[in-house]
């Protein structure tokens, strides 16, 4: 009977960790389910919800920050994937070595751009104002893509599909873009971007695995 508890006490806690660490060391970060271990600044509140096991990005500009089971999850050297898919005229991203911010554009960090068929003519797999893809998105509307980001000491690699869309590495005499003196390598927050009123995206399959 003893051994029986041990084993009911150990499945259970098991199940009831906010995040499933596999064995090869990537952590889900999201459960398909809620938005546990994430945090939006509710600049457009329900911007971010849960429909059919994907994250909905739709109704203006806000941020959702990943936060992680204790609120304080920060990432230096990582990989990062996703599922992402836009729909027409659509506009969103993904920020990393970011921070909380109660409105308007996260200031630290960078954002990898998604954008299919949006008027701004920077798309899917650029960094923003850094890297750029410009015009030709490597991405398409209605269909899910696979973003990755890989960022291990200065250098940082996109791929979209599995192809390389940019791989930039800061230089020790890097300055930032005018306007923007928060991107710079460094160590912070994962953030998912509502853009617009107009657009609406989605996520799902999302996970990191942190690098030495």
């Amino acid at each position: 009977m003893k051994h029986t508890l041990l084993s009911l006490f150990t499945i259970t806690a098991l199940l009831a960790a906010p995040a499933a660490r596999a064995a090869d060391g990537w952590i889900s970060m999201f459960d398909g389910k809620t938005l546990n271990g994430w945090k939006s600044n509710e600049e457009v509140p329900g911007c971010f919800t849960v429909e059919d096991g994907k994250l909905k990005v739709s109704g203006g500009r806000a941020h959702l920050f990943f936060a992680g089971a204790d609120g304080k999850a920060t990432f230096k050297n990582f990989e990062f994937k996703a599922k992402v898919m836009t729909t027409p005229g659509s506009n969103s991203g993904i920020y990393f070595h970011t921070e909380f911010v109660e409105k308007g554009w996260p200031v630290k960090g960078f954002e990898c751009q998604v954008n299919t068929t949006h008027k701004d003519p920077k798309k899917t797999g650029g960094l923003y104002a850094i890297k750029d893809v410009m015009n030709d998105a490597p991405s398409k509307d209605n269909q899910w893509c696979d973003y990755e980001i890989k960022v291990q000491g200065k250098r940082v690699v996109v791929k979209i599909n599995g192809k390389i869309t940019a791989d930039w590495t800061e230089p020790a005499d890097w300055e930032p873009p005018k306007n923007m003196a928060g991107r710079r390598i460094a160590e912070g927050a994962f953030c998912i971007q509502g853009h617009d009123p107009k657009s609406t995206t989605y996520y799902k399959d999302i996970k990191v695995k942190r690098l030495p």
